[in-house]
């Protein structure tokens, strides 16, 4: 019999209404799902992205942004030196204090769309969505689709991920990365093949760029995973591929830290958040040793300007509810961080335990083989060593750990940093969700997933507590869900059967729903809110009204802006200020250059007391606005304020106030002053 699919030249074409299925099937190609997986995968994946993509891009526009990092974003997209170096304000004068990887994706929106806040915010939902999605195929490859929709689901409904989707920090750029290595990880782990590993590298080296030590956290449980169940069979070669793979993760992560630092100093901005110019003690003092035993604000480039000191005593910075907790072994069981994302602790410590005794079982299954040395089965103890289970909960499981010991120990903890965990979090709780099987279920799975869904209710009713408004049909809906789940949970097997497979369905359904409807609430919350990645579901209006959007103050410091640049003529400089957080909305509003004095905290050497009377001297700045009280006793702040003009208080934000000093080019003449500021 002839092959059909052969080709035949005296065939005549086909009509054109055959080509319409197979056109039509490939329109569709993007909705259905892969052979590999069940015809629900790909459509449930793809609207749990929408629904998240929804959550972080609903009302952008108006979007609470960071200041300091959305200037620097808007310098960066101004020209290539300042994108390349990380410039925080457009002269080019300091960096930015972190390293500037996720700057660099802002700018290049900025660059593309032009300033608007939604041009800011957006590739954020972009990178909340891709990690969505990357998650479900990290967590499939190991423990199957179940496991990965379920980890999606997880992971889209957590409040935190919501919250940092909603704003311009760098973590969301670095969580997707972070995640893309446990998905190139994952890989390695199936076939073994050392490339995959090195990707995994690369992706953590790139995920430096944007979070600096913080994205070599992850390092230990994919390294731990890939020791325990990689295919080969050798110790030493598994050792050698995660040696191998180290490399490529130091090579990349040093990179451009050490280009920059090969640059000499005076073509490039002087290095935020350092004392002598480097780059690597801004990474690995600045933003790593002293975030495990500093204060909140601590003076490792200088003194602090003090004025930021009484912002913090005063509570009017951002965050401050969070950053105020003390490190404590439970600092992220309870208050805002329990509350931002610890809602599935307890459904993840119920997989853990259930997945270690589904291991230690299968292990005593085999044990009678185990027990005549001269029985040993190589392959078994292969297959053991191997199972894909055992290596999802070292990977994300070693994930959650490592960061979160971190994070109780640190001293200095935003709220929104422990989005990292919720990856981690979801992907094993998917694992616990794939150890349950296919319905109908036997009772022991039944009762097990009837106590996880009530220690979540219970757990979240708790973090309810440290809430301050919290609506009151959440708690309701929430046991409704929880009470016909558990009903259906705890129906005999031959009342199951009646409900149909269809029907029975809605078992694993509800109780999913029972186990994330107080987070996927809180999430409801938090765009209906319209909060961001410095607020905590169901915060009080008095916090949510500190953090206020910038969109709702730009306007007003878009016409003050352009009111001092017209005062000012052909000034380089619209004015000077004291640290680039006070010269931060003034940039981000205008584009316009600020000068900031002493970069983020006050206290880094530039610019120099020099280049202040040269740029007098010269024309290039004329006005400075700087606190007066309280007093300043920088040498720079000190010098304006003896010889130039104080003109009438700008801005009163007691017990913080602000005036404006007017500089002739004559003031250039005048000596250093010695004296108390």
């Amino acid at each position: 019999m002839s092959d059909p699919h052969a080709p035949d030249e005296e065939s005549p074409e086909p009509p054109p209404e055959t080509e319409l299925p197979e056109a039509r099937s490939r329109r569709w190609q993007l909705w259905r799902s892969p052979a590999d997986q069940p015809t629900w995968a790909r459509p449930l994946l793809l609207a749990t992205a929408a629904l998240a993509g929804l959550a972080y891009g609903w009302g952008i526009a108006n979007a609470g942004v960071e200041t300091f990092y959305g200037a620097a974003a808007r310098s960066m997209s101004g020209n290539w030196h300042d994108f390349i170096f990380g410039s925080f304000d457009p002269a080019g004068t300091v960096t930015v204090d972190k390293l500037p990887g996720a700057l660099w994706v802002q700018a290049l929106s900025l660059r593309v769309f032009g300033f608007h806040i939604w041009a800011l915010v957006l590739p954020q939902v972009v990178e909340g969505i891709l990690t969505v999605l990357v998650l479900y195929h990290a967590v499939r490859r190991l423990a199957g689709p179940v496991a990965g929709l379920a980890a999606a689901v997880a992971l889209a409904a957590t409040p935190i991920t919501v919250l940092l989707g909603r704003g311009n920090v760098s973590d969301s750029l670095l969580i997707l990365l972070l995640v893309l290595a446990a998905d190139a990880t994952s890989v390695a782990l199936s076939n073994g093949k050392l490339r995959w590993l090195l990707l995994a590298g690369v992706w953590v080296g790139l995920a430096f760029q944007a979070k600096m030590v913080q994205a070599w956290l992850v390092l230990p449980g994919l390294a731990a995973a890939y020791l325990l169940a990689a295919p080969a069979e050798r110790w030493r070669t598994r050792i050698g591929h995660v040696v191998a793979a180290g490399v490529v993760t130091t090579l990349v992560s040093l990179s451009w830290m050490t280009a920059v630092s090969l640059v000499p100093a005076h073509d490039r901005p002087y290095v935020d958040g350092s004392t002598n110019d480097s780059v690597y003690s801004q990474v690995f003092n600045y933003n790593g040793a002293v975030r495990l035993g500093g204060k909140p604000l601590t003076p490792v480039a200088g003194p602090i300007a003090p004025f930021l000191v009484t912002a913090v005593e005063d509570r009017q910075i951002l965050n401050f509810a969070s950053a105020s907790v003390k490190p404590s072994w439970h600092r992220l069981l309870s208050g805002p961080f329990g509350l931002d994302g610890g809602w599935l602790l307890p459904a993840a410590l119920l997989s853990v335990i259930v997945a270690l005794r589904r291991r230690r079982d299968r292990d005593q299954q085999g044990e009678p083989a185990r027990r005549d040395p001269g029985r040993r089965d190589p392959g078994r103890q292969a297959t053991a060593r191997r199972d894909p289970i055992r290596a999802a909960i070292v990977l994300w499981g070693g994930w959650f750990v490592v960061l979160a010991a971190s994070f109780s120990a640190g001293t200095y903890l935003n709220s929104y940093y422990i989005a990292a965990l919720a990856p981690a979090l979801a992907g094993i709780c998917g694992v616990g969700v794939s150890l349950c099987g296919p319905p109908p279920w036997p009772l022991r799975v039944r009762l097990t997933m009837l106590v996880a869904c009530a220690a979540c209710l219970g757990y979240g009713w708790y973090l309810l507590g440290d809430a301050a408004l919290v609506p009151a049909w959440i708690v309701p809906t929430a046991v409704v869900i929880f009470l016909v789940a558990a009903g259906l949970l705890l129906l005999a097997p031959a009342l199951q059967e009646r409900l149909g497979s269809r029907g029975r369905l809605l078992i694993p359904v509800l109780a999913c729903a029972s186990v994330i409807a107080l987070p996927a609430s809180a999430s409801a919350t938090v765009v209906a809110r319209g909060l961001g990645p410095f607020d905590t579901p169901f915060e009080s209006s008095q916090i949510s009204e500190a953090t206020t959007s910038f969109a709702a103050t730009w306007p007003t410091l878009t016409r003050f802006m352009q009111a001092i640049e017209q005062q000012q003529g052909g000034h380089a400089v619209v004015f000077g200020t004291d640290t680039s957080a006070q010269a931060a909305p003034y940039i981000l509003a205008s584009g316009l250059e600020v000068l900031p004095i002493g970069g983020y905290l006050g206290g880094v050497p530039a610019p120099t007391l020099a280049t202040v009377q040269s740029d007098v001297k010269n024309g290039s700045a004329e006005l400075f606005l700087l606190p007066i009280r309280p007093a300043s006793p920088d040498p720079r702040v000190r010098w304006i304020e003896a010889y130039c003009t104080q003109e009438p208080v700008a801005r009163t934000a007691r017990p913080i106030q602000f005036a404006f000093y007017r500089c002739p080019q004559s003031a250039q003449a005048a000596p250093t002053p010695t004296g108390g500021g």
